[in-house]
């Protein structure tokens, strides 16, 4: 990433910029995703420093702006549920089955639910991936109701005793509001079988802002109590996860950076602002 690598080589040594460098700064913030106020913030913080602290007074910046919440992932006594929600593109199946590869892989045992029955895609992946990782999959009839499937996988998660039950929904944003009942909906049926611990949400980091207008859209409707940060590679600015902490206090919890199965781990802030900064 390193967004801000070229404005901390240029400061060093120096505090005198013109207009012109400042207008320069504030662009580059601004195409990094993190939005206006807290670009704002930035150019304010970045006046009155001195030119060898500066690293340092970012550093402090984007870490005042985290969210106060927790990065760490919530388990549960018995089986811990997890409903993961996103539109569609956002790479949310992929995340649920690499989510169910790192729980697998730590020694627990999974379930996964495949929610989105209106993509027959997204339940024959999970199922590919069920077969790949060695997790049973819990699916219904093509167009089906989501809700029932997960009621299915929430019993046979919890008659099978099994650590983790993941929760693969729908994502189809063109009707906002039947999509937001039905998630809903969804998470009633669940909790007649066991609470649900966690709804974690799928954002694309190369969306930019739109990330975080995804954000703010699901949060009015559905408990999000984390993000799933998908695509944070080479391609993606990144910014958008501070300007989701800073703006909505919803952690980041989990990062994906490639395709392969490994490329899938929790958020851990001071590296992710180590990236910004490198």
């Amino acid at each position: 990433m390193g967004l801000f690598s070229k404005f901390i080589a240029k400061i060093k040594g120096t505090n005198d910029f013109s207009p012109a460098d400042w207008a320069e700064l504030e662009q580059e913030l601004l195409s990094s995703d993190v939005g206006p106020r807290l670009t704002q913030e930035f150019l304010e913080a970045a006046k009155k420093v001195k030119s060898e602290n500066a690293e340092e007074a970012l550093v402090e910046i984007m870490t005042k702006n985290l969210s106060s919440n927790s990065h760490e992932p919530i388990l549960g006594e018995a089986t811990t549920t997890i409903m993961v929600v996103g539109v569609n593109g956002t790479g949310k199946t992929t995340s649920v089955a690499k989510l169910a590869s790192y729980y697998k892989r730590s020694g627990k045992s999974v379930v996964l639910a495949a929610g989105d029955t209106f993509r027959a895609a997204a339940v024959d992946q999970l199922k590919t991936w069920g077969d790949r990782i060695g997790v049973a999959v819990v699916s219904g009839k093509e167009n089906g109701d989501p809700a029932s499937v997960a009621f299915d996988g929430a019993k046979t998660a919890q008659d099978s005793r099994s650590d983790i039950f993941i929760i693969d929904t729908a994502g189809r944003l063109h009707n906002k509001s039947d999509l937001m009942a039905e998630l809903s909906k969804v998470k009633r049926v669940v909790e007649k079988v066991s609470p649900i611990n966690e709804v974690l949400l799928v954002i694309d980091a190369t969306t930019g802002q739109n990330g975080l207008q995804q954000a703010k859209i699901f949060t009015e409707s559905v408990e999000v109590t984390g993000i799933v940060l998908t695509k944070l590679d080479g391609s993606a600015k990144g910014g958008v996860a501070l300007a989701i902490e800073a703006e909505l206090g919803i952690p980041i919890k989990w990062v994906g950076t490639g395709e392969s199965e490994g490329d899938f781990a929790p958020f851990e802030a001071q590296s992710y602002i180590k990236g910004l900064l490198a």
